[in-house]
């Protein structure tokens, strides 16, 4: 069985070479038995000498496969490449940083073997802030309750999948992509086992919290249209709140005569109004902007360097 690593890479030359001296040393261990290994490196418009280092690489392992965008299109247009290129029977889609240890692929081919599709690597919470973890644990216990599929905290993308799996993932084509919805998403037979979380070996981290709360709002709104629904809730719940209030009103006038209402009370309710519009606008702006990156079908990236096909680059 043929397994294929994809690992997606922005500035990553400090620590690629003890990454793919990992992937060696397991590609060793399981060679006899009857596993091969090839390595599909994903070069995301890295402003170092990732590329240098790939290039190098591939020169001295022939097992080396590598794609370098013409600019930084992000993780899932990375990933979305290295799925394109990855010919393996399995694949193990990784992040070249070691926080995904290597070690845990032999684990997985074995799991893999009993029949699994999918064969997840989730992380324990072990050694970050109390603030981080009840901040993530909210975030997956407020999406599970609105997204059609089950997100998993501690589950990122770090997985063995089968082919059928990856073709099928391969086969949703759309521009906004939430890979970890995705994989959830078309099923099939899966087991998760848990690791403990490594840091990082070298160089730092390309997510801001900007980019992380990007991602949380990717999460939300892409396999869903309940922030739509919940809009006209709200509308006919407003609607119901204005009309009870005009009753109130009017029966007040009819019993104690006209007075003029309050200023404050006046100001406070078309203030808060005003922002369940804004608000309103803001979630149907999200999608429409969805639709609009959608229809033009563009591709997801654009490749400058290659040692595999280059054609693979044009499919939107």
């Amino acid at each position: 069985m043929l397994i294929s690593i994809v690992a997606p890479c922005f500035n990553e030359e400090e620590v690629l070479d003890r990454f793919h001296e990992r992937l060696q040393n397991v590609a060793e261990e399981l060679l006899p038995l009857g596993h091969d290994m090839e390595f599909v490196y994903v070069d995301d418009g890295s402003r170092d000498r990732t590329l240098t280092v790939l290039e190098r690489l591939a020169a001295l392992d022939a097992r080396v496969r590598y794609v370098s965008f013409s600019r930084n299109f992000g993780k899932e247009a990375a990933l979305l490449a290295g799925l394109r290129h990855a010919s393996g029977d399995s694949v193990v889609v990784m992040d070249a940083d070691l926080q995904h240890p290597p070690d845990l692929i032999r684990p997985m081919a074995e799991l893999r073997e009993k029949g699994f599709d999918q064969v997840i690597a989730r992380r324990t919470r072990t050694g970050d802030g109390r603030t981080r973890t009840l901040l993530a644990r909210l975030y997956y216990r407020l999406v599970n309750r609105v997204v059609d599929v089950e997100l998993v905290d501690g589950v990122g993308d770090f997985r063995m999948m089968s082919r059928r799996v990856v073709d099928a993932v391969l086969d949703l084509t759309e521009y906004n992509r939430f890979s970890k919805g995705l994989f959830a998403w078309v099923g099939y037979p899966a087991t998760t086992f848990s690791y403990e979380n490594a840091a990082r070996e070298a160089g730092r981290t390309s997510w801001s919290l900007r980019g992380l709360l990007n991602y949380g709002l990717d999460g939300l709104l892409s396999f869903n249209n309940r922030p739509l629904r919940a809009a006209l809730y709200l509308g006919m719940g407003l609607l119901l709140v204005a009309g009870l209030y005009t009753g109130w009103i009017v029966a007040a006038a009819l019993v104690n005569g006209v007075q003029t209402p309050g200023y404050v009370t006046i100001i406070t309710v078309v203030t808060a109004l005003a922002g369940v519009q804004m608000v309103m606008l803001g979630v149907i702006g999200e999608y429409t902007g969805r639709i609009y990156y959608e229809v033009k079908r563009r591709p997801h990236f654009l490749v400058k360097a290659s040692n595999v096909d280059r054609t693979k680059n044009l499919i939107p």
